[in-house]
């Protein structure tokens, strides 16, 4: 990966806030504004307003495009009709995660891919690495600037922008009359939309959401919102030497359909079981918040693994996090252990997500 930072069409608006901007997927991006807690709440109560300008932007075309994507992802786009889009992911030959994505279904010749900051380059180069003389493949991740909308206001704030729009149903795309792109999937659990748009009118729509009534918030909020509905975040809980079987995220692999790289390990491990599972984890002694990479222990204090995400939940008031852990156990109620700083508190597993979504 490149050591160079790249910048949003929207830091100069990031700065004016007050964001305090770090390095994320090789991006300078911010991580609050305000408090994480404080955009977390408007999150779950009111609406909030995320740059994902970082996030990839591919599209692919041909009259055979989908019967090839569907040779790469696990999630079968035959099912979609125009307008629709779906979660999926890419594998590498051993089944393990290159990659998680949205896959939207635009036009009969075209699909766009949705994805992860970090994963342009490499996601690019694979696709590249299969792609057949019918296939075109453009990569316009550098063209657009990306906001995501989410909370209980977030249809009102739509409609404020867009009252001669429709908003598209859950897992939708449209494009509107001014060539922006909407879709409606989330990374946070409550109502909400991604919008698309032309890098340099970015900034504008920024601001007219948070003039609509949503508060900027920054990656902070973003983590601890999507970690309450256990959603993966790739490079943490994916990775490309996990399985989408091991991450609990079988529901978005189509083993019926043709065959796709990694196919096989994902049949085999869902007839024998995966020998680890990605568990959720919620502390039950008061304590530090759980981190990424600390250790997990059983109660006799031997390492069965360790935290692959973890947080302080603002809505929970309490350590909650993910790791994989052995089948005996990744049961539901299993008492097991922390190790923070050298000393170790008591957690328990329990079933996903901590939260239930929002209608």
């Amino acid at each position: 990966m490149s050591d160079t930072i790249l910048h949003s069409p929207l830091e100069a608006a990031h700065l004016a806030l007050g964001a305090r901007l770090i390095p994320f997927g090789g991006w300078s991006m911010p991580v609050q504004y305000t408090s994480i807690l404080s955009e977390h709440a408007a999150v779950r109560g009111s609406a909030g307003v995320f740059d994902i300008s970082h996030m990839g932007q591919v599209f692919v075309s041909g009259e055979n495009h989908i019967e090839w994507l569907n040779k790469l992802l696990t999630n079968n786009l035959g099912k979609l009709t125009v307008g629709q889009g779906q979660y999926t992911m890419m594998l590498n030959e051993s089944g393990g995660v290159i990659d998680d994505l949205i896959a939207y279904r635009i036009s009969e010749g075209e699909t766009l891919l949705v994805i992860n900051a970090s994963m342009i380059p490499e996601d690019v180069a694979w696709m590249q690495e299969h792609l057949p003389e019918d296939i075109t493949l453009r990569n316009e991740s550098d063209d657009w600037a990306g906001l995501a909308i989410q909370g209980p206001d977030s249809e009102e704030i739509f409609h404020k922008l867009f009252p001669s729009e429709t908003l598209p149903p859950r897992n939708g795309i449209l494009k509107t009359a001014a060539g922006e792109i909407i879709c409606r999937t989330g990374y946070t659990g409550e109502n909400g939309f991604e919008f698309f748009c032309p890098s340099k009118v970015g900034p504008i729509y920024f601001e007219s959401f948070i003039s609509a009534g949503a508060i900027p918030c920054g990656l902070g909020a973003r983590d601890t919102l999507r970690l309450e509905m256990c959603y993966p975040l790739n490079g943490n809980d994916l990775s490309p030497d996990r399985t989408p079987i091991e991450a609990g995220l079988g529901f978005f692999c189509d083993l019926e359909k043709t065959e796709f790289i990694g196919h096989e390990t994902l049949r085999v491990q869902k007839e024998k079981g995966p020998t680890e599972k990605l568990t959720a984890i919620k502390m039950i002694d008061k304590g530090p918040p759980p981190r990424p990479h600390y250790t997990v222990l059983d109660i006799e204090g031997n390492t069965i693994g360790e935290l692959s995400s973890g947080v302080l939940s603002p809505t929970l008031k309490t350590g909650i996090a993910m790791a994989y852990l052995p089948r005996a156990y990744a049961k539901i109620g299993t008492t097991i252990q922390i190790n923070i700083r050298g000393r170790r508190f008591n957690a328990i597993t329990v079933k996903k997500p901590f939260l239930k979504p929002s209608k």
